[in-house]
């Protein structure tokens, strides 16, 4: 049976000027520049001051040739109110346009940025096929192989469906045995370890291409071949007494095997431009007093368009208004408002990111003096949060995706942040101390006999750090540092 009731609830709900501006603050200042031209170019009602001095420096430019064609027109004998288009065509000469007209002198040279052609490993590989005397049919599974590499260079597509492949979509019927023929041929390509199926192929491929006459060369191809498993994960003792190998021998062998190159794809690759990183902070030292200032391009000086402000005024001062004219008024309102709101989004940005540096700072003030990581104070997102007084959230979205510049590097504001671990003392410390005293004994160690996790955890207990093996272990992975069978070296 259905029943109709009232009932009143509170509920939150985010403004559009509170959505605006959750989504200006996390964004870094690589990309804020981008997003205040997004802006400018969706809303004419906003404007940036630094552009409109390049337009107006052009609209007086702009004004001098008005004035000049004008003095023309008056000067000339024979003015007629048609447009002929010859007179147009004739005067549409270089001289008459600054862009078709060349300023430099003859004697001055004319230099071009060049341009890098490289050809993209795939084209590379293309290119070594064309060259290899084939059939019709063998150079479709040629090119067939070639496309279906991966970009590290490994063909890990499985025949039966290169075949599949060839047959549906090429109307090429071949056998699993002359696929196999071309791709042997394909291996032999440059760079070496091209088309392998795996690593183990990969590695004996680039082996067999060296001097096979030197025997440490024959016993790398072995142990690649047979003992694989053994080589990646170090059981170096196995190696020997099942190669019956010397030490200063098995280090020949794995130097030359460790040479090798296991992702011969990315070998001829365009190296991509790595992500540029703009501060958002700077922090810099005046005898012992630490300055922050807030990188420039976060206050970009925008303000409302006075031209649309007086159309407004006009709109609202008409006298009759009819419906395009509401319709009118209506639109240039909400262009006003949306700039007032991005405006003032934007101060709001400012102000956090001030706000939420300047606590940080302090909280953090003897590792910003000088730079030891040692002096990292125990930091959570919290104890920011009750000093500024403001959502966990927002200080979340500051610390997730900004940058700040000390004299001593360029760092993340989340590195700052870290758990407390309690000391014999009773005293609380940053874990930063901890993986730090743990990177510094893993860097000194003896790399024929590297600190297990058992042995890291009791110098730490030496030096009054009370913690757990576990613990031990998920500080070296988070630092992306192996166990220590991994780090043993001949």
């Amino acid at each position: 049976m259905l029943k109709q009731h009232l009932q009143q609830k509170l509920l939150q709900k985010l403004s559009p000027q509170q959505i605006q501006f959750i989504k200006l603050l996390q964004v870094p200042t690589v990309a804020l520049d981008t997003r205040i031209k997004e802006e400018l170019e969706e809303n004419p009602a906003l404007e940036d001051p630094s552009l409109m001095v390049q337009s107006e420096q052009k609209s007086e430019y702009d004004d001098l040739n008005d004035d000049k064609d004008s003095f023309d027109e008056s000067s000339s004998e024979e003015s007629t109110d048609e447009f002929n288009i010859e007179d147009y065509l004739q005067s549409d000469t270089p001289d008459d346009y600054s862009n078709g007209y060349n300023n430099d002198s003859e004697d001055e040279e004319q230099k071009e940025m060049p341009i890098a052609i490289e050809s993209t490993f795939f084209e590379s590989l293309q290119e070594q096929l064309d060259l290899v005397p084939l059939s019709d049919t063998d150079f479709i599974i040629g090119r067939q192989i070639i496309g279906s590499l991966d970009d590290d260079g490994y063909l890990r597509r499985p025949i039966v469906s290169m075949i599949d492949d060839l047959a549906f979509s090429q109307n090429v019927i071949v056998q699993e045995e002359d696929v196999l023929e071309v791709l042997k041929i394909v291996q032999d390509f440059h760079p070496p370890g091209i088309a392998a199926r795996d690593l183990q192929e990969c590695l004996t491929i680039q082996l067999k291409r060296k001097d096979q006459n030197n025997p440490i060369i024959q016993k790398a191809i072995i142990i690649v071949e047979k003992y694989l498993d053994e080589f990646t994960k170090k059981h170096y003792d196995k190696l020997e007494r099942q190669l019956n190998l010397q030490d200063g021998e098995l280090k020949e062998i794995v130097n030359e095997i460790l040479r090798l190159n296991p992702k011969p794809g990315d070998s001829n690759q365009v190296t991509t431009k790595q992500l540029q990183i703009i501060p958002d902070f700077h922090i810099t030292n005046s005898d012992n007093v630490l300055i922050l200032t807030l990188n420039s391009k976060n206050a970009p000086e925008l303000r409302v368009s006075q031209s649309y402000k007086d159309m407004f005024d006009h709109y609202e001062k008409a006298s009759q208004k009819d419906k395009k004219l509401k319709e009118a008024v209506q639109f240039v309102k909400q262009k006003l408002d949306a700039a007032k709101w991005f405006i003032d989004a934007i101060k709001q940005r400012q102000q956090t990111l001030l706000k939420t540096m300047n606590a940080i700072m302090h909280y953090q003030y003897e590792y910003f003096l000088t730079g030891d990581e040692k002096k990292l104070k125990p930091m959570i997102l919290k104890d920011i949060a009750d000093k500024i007084e403001m959502d966990i959230s927002t200080v979340s979205r500051v610390a997730n995706s900004k940058y700040v510049q000390t004299e001593f590097g360029t760092f993340l504001l989340k590195s700052f942040f870290s758990e407390a671990i309690q000391t014999e003392n009773g005293e609380e410390v940053s874990n930063k101390e901890v993986k730090k005293i743990l990177e510094e004994n893993i860097n000194n160690e003896d790399k024929k006999r590297p600190l297990a996790d058992e042995r890291l955890t009791e110098i730490l207990k030496e030096q009054g750090y009370n913690i757990a093996r576990r613990t031990v272990a998920k500080y070296r992975e988070q630092m992306n540092i192996p166990v220590a069978r991994l780090r043993k070296e001949l």
